[in-house]
């Protein structure tokens, strides 16, 4: 099929109705008013509740709400409400965990979701925007803690802290953190973002984590264009330039298709970048061409190495190699991978739609 006649709206509603009729259920699948994504399928037996994956809920709510703009319907909108209460009430009644990427990635699926969290949004922003405050210290430079009482500051934390904190009106703080990813995560070489560094006691960077993971690049990415519209710095503008043109030129193949990263939590990483590439390419008229083939060319190669198996699509780990059926040990199993496909079809959708 010709590009022109692709319809990626379609696509992504194909991909919308797989993830949900395997993996959206009821708590303990009884629990009414609630929702939860089971984490693998098919469902291995006998299943345990735990790892329930906190911040993949996260990702999955993101994807409710991009297919809620896309067509708007009163079950799915009243699904995402239902989806925040189930969130709260797996995590024992709380919005927080240990984790400052975990809860920065639920913050901006809930402030995206606006009214449709109901009454919870509002408190969920305020602690989880509260405890990313508590996050930040001097040592290293400044920047985020991973976790609490750890010694490792990352790009995973303090990119989704910036995007939510920009978005709530915090620019100054959204601009300090995105300031030290810049100076201290940024690969000379490449141009590209590393994982982290490793904090002293005495404050002093230890260690540098340089593993280069595509979601480090997507947060860099998506913070530097919140802060070029909200801030107006020329930095915010020109980093976001030169980190879209290291993906071009040293991170994806010469498709311009983004690699991935296996099953797990790794599954999610290129589906994040990709909705920060749609982002930027609506938002920034001097990305919209580099930052659209991305998408497209992922898109593509997701769509056409797709398994077909029961209840719909199956969306490879790999986005440039074929699909492999669902079973135990195969990273397509999981929902982390499964979002990270029907993310891309929604961003190369929401494109499609701006044209």
């Amino acid at each position: 099929m010709a590009a022109a006649e692709v319809d990626w709206s379609e696509r992504a509603g194909i991909a919308e109705r797989a993830v949900v009729r395997r993996h959206l259920r009821r708590i303990a699948g009884v629990v009414p008013g609630t929702r939860i994504g089971r984490i693998r399928w098919p469902r291995p037996l006998p299943s345990s509740p735990v790892p329930w994956h906190y911040w993949w809920q996260a990702h999955l709510l993101d994807c409710m709400i991009d297919a809620q703009l896309r067509s708007p319907e009163r079950r799915r909108a009243h699904a995402i409400g239902a989806l925040v209460r189930g969130v709260r009430l797996h995590n024992a009644g709380s919005w927080l965990n240990r984790y400052y990427d975990d809860i920065a990635w639920l913050g901006l699926a809930v402030q995206r979701a606006g009214i449709l969290a109901g009454r919870s949004g509002p408190s969920a922003l305020a602690a989880i925007t509260n405890r990313l405050h508590d996050g930040w210290t001097e040592g290293g430079g400044g920047g985020i803690w991973w976790r609490r009482d750890d010694d490792f500051k990352n790009a995973p934390a303090n990119g989704p802290a910036a995007i939510l904190l920009a978005r709530d009106g915090q620019s100054a703080f959204a601009a300090a953190i995105a300031d030290w990813m810049a100076e201290t995560l940024i690969d000379p070489d490449s141009g590209l973002v590393r994982d982290g560094v490793r904090v002293a006691s005495d404050g002093s960077i230890r260690a540098v984590e340089p593993y280069i993971y595509t979601y480090c690049q997507g947060v860099h990415l998506g913070a530097c264009v919140e802060l070029a519209e909200r801030d107006g710095h020329h930095r915010f503008t020109d980093r976001a330039m030169a980190i879209v043109d290291a993906m071009t030129h040293r991170l994806a193949d010469s498709r311009g298709v983004l690699p991935g990263s296996g099953g797990g939590d790794g599954g999610l990483f290129a589906g994040i970048t990709a909705r920060y590439l749609a982002d930027a390419a609506l938002r920034m008229p001097e990305l919209a061409g580099a930052a659209t083939r991305i998408v497209t060319a992922g898109a593509t190669a997701v769509w056409n190495g797709r398994a077909e198996v029961r209840g719909g699509p199956v969306f490879s780990a790999e986005w440039g190699r074929p699909a492999m059926h669902p079973g135990r040990g195969v990273p397509e199993t999981d929902l982390s991978v499964q979002l990270s496909g029907w993310m891309l079809l929604e961003a190369a959708a929401r494109l499609q739609r701006a044209g």
